[in-house]
């Protein structure tokens, strides 16, 4: 790796660890610096292990807000997609991946827009809302690690504050994406480079996660949800266009 890749792909890190512990919604900004120092495929890989590093210090400071409530009977839809994203993955470019994720992202904000505006209290509780939600979270996050704004999407939608929303998507993530692990590494994304980058990213994903924590309580409520919607829907056009 050159050493402007290195400076592109520790920024990614540091943003992963800020995320986790504190303003959800910015990690999706590190797929395309990853894919900038790392080659597309790789670089989903090269990303994995750092998102479960910030996964686990994001526990550590918030597991005592994680409501496994909000994620009961979401499991299973999201096998179902990583199976769905893990066939993908083998047999279909990013090209036309990444179009079907924008638009994935972009249809589920307008949802819970519409559903605020017409008072639909009970739309996230609806079996076919939670199925599709933990569908399309397993099939982004298998193909490209891009779940980040469909979960955001959800948990805002069942009203979990700031400190329970980063608690219960550690928790969350944390699981999926060490099952992820055997399924890039039997597909050739992770390496001995992208392993060896990791090691020595880890700090600075350790440091995000410290930055997250001190930025997370400056927040206002209302102002968390418009930035995680907004970076939301920023990262969809993003994967649009």
């Amino acid at each position: 790796m050159t050493g402007q890749a290195w400076l592109i792909g520790g920024l990614g890190a540091l943003l992963v660890g800020t995320a986790k512990s504190g303003v959800p919604g910015l990690g999706i900004l590190a797929i395309p610096l990853m894919a900038a120092a790392f080659p597309a495929r790789m670089s989903v890989g090269a990303l994995l292990p750092l998102l479960i590093a910030g996964d686990v210090f994001a526990i550590l400071y918030h597991h005592r807000s994680a409501q496994g409530r909000v994620l009961r009977g979401l499991f299973p839809y999201v096998a179902a997609g990583m199976a769905a994203g893990a066939l993908f993955l083998a047999r279909v470019s990013d090209a036309h991946l990444r179009p079907l994720l924008g638009g994935l992202v972009l249809l589920l904000i307008a949802l819970d827009l519409l559903r605020q505006r017409m008072g639909w209290r009970r739309l996230p509780h609806h079996p076919l809302f939670v199925g599709a939600t933990g569908a399309s979270a397993g099939f982004a996050t298998t193909i490209g690690n891009a779940a980040g704004p469909i979960m955001s999407v959800y948990f805002v939608s069942r009203g979990l504050a700031k400190a329970p929303f980063v608690g219960t998507q550690a928790w969350f993530f944390f699981l999926v994406n060490v099952a992820k692990v055997p399924v890039f590494a039997a597909l050739g994304m992770i390496t001995r480079e992208t392993l060896r980058f990791n090691l020595q990213a880890l700090p600075l994903v350790a440091l995000g996660a410290l930055l997250g924590v001190r930025i997370l309580p400056h927040i206002p409520p209302r102002l968390f949800t418009a930035i995680v919607l907004t970076l939301a829907a920023a990262a969809a056009l993003r994967l649009l266009v």
